[in-house]
């Protein structure tokens, strides 16, 4: 096919924090050098902070070094955390608040903020114009292109105007060719180009396999007699049985607004475990319920987060570009954050980028190189001992639990710095831990009472997702007979339970059992590619602009 094709010297694939910040660095140190450098980020969310999905109790680390007048230019963090409560959940009704002394310093959020991350990537996409970068949103970046000699040359954008059995329609449009010296990609957790690069580069061969959790947000308008602005409210235990990882969140943004949230660990063994049924449920617990109670849910979003940590990190260099971010897996889990070391990320590879292209005062013509130096950078950087001192953490609560994986890491965190000689690791994949429906105990989940907890359908239509509906489908089977005959047999086909937007589903008919893919629901969590116990399915961008439209998650 023809393509129109354009140059860059650098092309950015993703525009959330870590992918910006890239750019931003980028043109930061051109400018140092009085040099012109053509830098594009292509986003596929309609906007910028379309997709973005974040808690978010925000560590303003690399915002710090990357601009550091950020309060003069009016950077949106504007709610510091001015409390800080974690409560083990005993059971439905009851739950206790565990001193400091016995949480890991980790989840410490003193000089942080809470923050709408949508927002803040808007932000930075307002920096990064003004310093001279070109932002593409509603362009997906659909295929890598490869040079003859097998290095990374850039990417392929969606082509637009295809019907659902590929065919051009009246309103084609190819794809475009944007070719770069150096590709970045940081699509963000499950990036379906960086699962590819990471599988032709065999960038994981020395890591752990990389872990996953279901992040669930939803924003809600409160009484404001129960409001406090800056509240910190993380939770442990209930509704999450000890063999479920995962734990909650309830944080009291700006105008009377909380951020309520649960995380569920995609290493769950039970088929008929829902993640959403599950957090429907933890808003009823007293410690939540006392602040939604009365007010009003205004935003509903979920998306799988990359939680394995330093052990499951892939080499984040190949010939002719860089993973970072969330793409690679950066994300502090001891923390809860993600967005810092996202940041950071990016900012070191701006500059192994800038030493490759920036030489004297010259643009170098050459790309293609793998950029070792981003490795040394990322080894001598505070990125780099932030992963490193909480390796340990979620390993450790997959092998000994919540209860006794707290403590160590408490003792690990609180009184070694993260030093103590041990290296757990946890070699386990998510998808494979699922066992058969029939030896597992049926969970029975209680209908919404339609004020605190919610149906799907309902809680998608708050998510303001939205796909042309006549275009391919953008959720691959390898084999359109296994959901019937392995997954329903074998799991009572766990995507019915495990997608948060109801995409999959098993209509009865007369010929039999049907598997329907609903994919105008899919808000581009990504859990399907994940958690599929067969691994059967593959998720890639739809047409541009589609998925969910987040206003200020």
């Amino acid at each position: 096919m023809e393509r129109e094709s354009m140059e860059f010297d650098v092309v950015i694939v993703g525009a959330g924090p870590a992918g910006l910040s890239t750019a931003c660095r980028l043109m930061q140190l051109a400018q140092e050098k009085q040099q012109e450098l053509m830098v594009c980020v292509v986003e596929k969310g309609s906007e910028v902070g379309a997709h973005i999905l974040s808690g978010a109790v925000f560590e303003p680390r690399s915002l710090n070094e990357l601009f550091p007048d950020w309060q003069e230019r009016n950077a949106p963090l504007t709610t510091k955390v001015t409390g800080d409560d974690i409560y083990l959940l005993n059971n439905e009704n009851s739950g206790i608040k565990l001193p400091n002394f016995a949480v890991p310093k980790t989840m410490h959020n003193d000089g942080n903020y809470i923050v709408s991350m949508g927002n803040v990537c808007r932000w930075l996409a307002e920096q990064a114009e003004q310093l001279g970068v070109e932002i593409f949103p509603g362009f997906p970046a659909q295929s890598v292109i490869y040079n003859d000699d097998g290095s990374v040359g850039g990417v392929i954008t969606g082509d637009m105007g295809l019907d659902a059995e590929g065919k051009e329609k009246d309103s084609f449009m190819p794809g475009m060719e944007l070719r770069a010296k150096y590709t970045v990609f940081a699509e963000g957790c499950r990036g379906h180009l960086g699962k590819e690069l990471i599988e032709k580069f065999n960038l994981d061969e020395q890591s752990s396999p990389q872990h996953y959790g279901l992040g669930f947000k939803e924003i809600w308008d409160i009484d404001p007699a129960k409001h406090q602005e800056g509240l910190v409210v993380h939770t442990a235990g209930w509704p999450l049985n000890k063999d479920t990882n995962g734990g909650g969140y309830l944080y009291h943004a700006e105008n009377n607004q909380v951020f309520v949230g649960l995380i569920i660990d995609l290493n769950y063994s039970n088929p008929h475990l829902s993640p959403f049924d599950e957090f429907q449920r933890y808003k009823h617990h007293p410690k939540i319920s006392q602040y939604l109670e009365g007010g009003k849910r205004v935003s509903y979003g979920a998306r799988a987060m990359a939680k394995g940590g330093f052990n499951s990190l892939p080499k984040m260099t190949m010939p002719g570009a860089l993973l970072v971010g969330c793409d690679a897996g950066t994300i502090n889990f001891a923390k809860i954050k993600g967005n810092h070391t996202a940041m950071k990320s990016g900012m070191i590879a701006a500059e192994a980028i800038a030493q490759a292209l920036i030489v004297g005062d010259a643009i170098a013509e050459e790309g293609k190189q793998d950029l070792t130096q981003f490795t040394q950078l990322y080894k001598d950087s505070w990125l780099y001992e932030e992963l490193y001192n909480t390796r340990n953490f979620g390993p450790a609560m997959h092998k000994f639990g919540t209860m006794l994986g707290g403590a160590y890491n408490t003792l690990d965190q609180n009184f070694f710095a993260g030093k103590l000689p041990f290296n757990f690791k946890d070699d386990s994949v998510d998808y494979a831990q699922l066992k058969p429906a029939a030896d597992m105990p049926v969970i029975n989940y209680d209908k919404p009472d339609n004020k605190l907890s919610f149906d799907k359908l309902s809680s998608v239509f708050l998510s303001n997702t939205n796909h042309e509906e006549e275009q391919p489908c953008h959720l691959k089977l390898k084999d359109a007979d296994i959901p019937i005959r392995v997954n329903l047999t074998k799991y009572n086909e766990p995507a019915q339970l495990y997608c948060p937007a109801g995409v999959y589903e098993v209509e009865k008919t007369e010929q039999g059992d049907k598997f329907v893919i609903n994919a105008q629901n899919c808000i581009h969590c990504k859990t399907c590619d994940i958690k599929d116990p067969s691994q059967n399915i593959t998720w890639v961008t739809p047409e541009g602009t589609g998925g969910p439209n987040y206003p200020n998650m």
